[in-house]
């Protein structure tokens, strides 16, 4: 007990001795941080929060097209990512209260609907973006009413890199154009 009692008064003696240490060491800057120019009050936008739900990575986005779609599976390709298509009813495309199933305490980060459904297999060894480009044509003739995204996947870490919709529903009533997005 007293090796333990002598051991804690002689910490308090080193700690105190360190940050006089730091201090002396730190020097003042030499660099002025550039002014950064507030923005004006006017150009400031308040969120519509009716109707105005976004989805994955680009969809603040307008709708991209097949060309900016294309470089984005090239930018996939190029980091040796496995491209896949995936889609979802409007119903199911949105993890909602009525769509969960939580099982208590012990699994509170589990819900279900957080996958949607897989249009074929992952698209092994694709290296030209007109392939995918093909399948999402596919899916879309098929699913017309569905959501459609693009997800990467990286081999290596086993997990999803990045994902964004290539599809929304004509009758999407769940999302405004960017010139609606501001109720100011």
């Amino acid at each position: 007990m007293a090796a333990i009692l002598a051991k804690s008064a002689a910490c308090p003696a080193v700690v105190a001795r360190r940050p006089a240490a730091v201090k002396a060491s730190l020097k003042p800057a030499t660099v002025k941080a550039a002014p950064v120019a507030a923005p004006k009050a006017d150009r400031m936008m308040v969120w519509q929060p009716t109707n105005n739900k976004q989805y994955e990575t680009f969809s603040y986005l307008p709708p991209l097209s097949n060309e900016q779609i294309a470089r984005q599976v090239d930018y996939i390709v190029g980091n040796g990512w496995i491209p896949s298509l995936e889609f979802s009813e409007p119903a199911n495309a949105y993890v909602a209260d009525w769509s969960c199933i939580r099982f208590g305490a012990v699994s509170a980060g589990y819900q279900d609907n957080r996958y949607w459904t897989m249009w074929k297999l992952p698209m092994f060894g694709c290296t030209d973006p007109s392939q995918v480009l093909k399948e999402i044509g596919q899916c879309q003739r098929a699913f017309p009413k569905a959501y459609i995204r693009l997800v990467a996947f990286d081999n290596q870490k086993q997990v999803q890199i990045m994902g964004f919709l290539v599809q929304r529903p004509r009758d999407s009533q769940d999302y405004c154009p960017v010139d609606k997005r501001s109720v100011a």
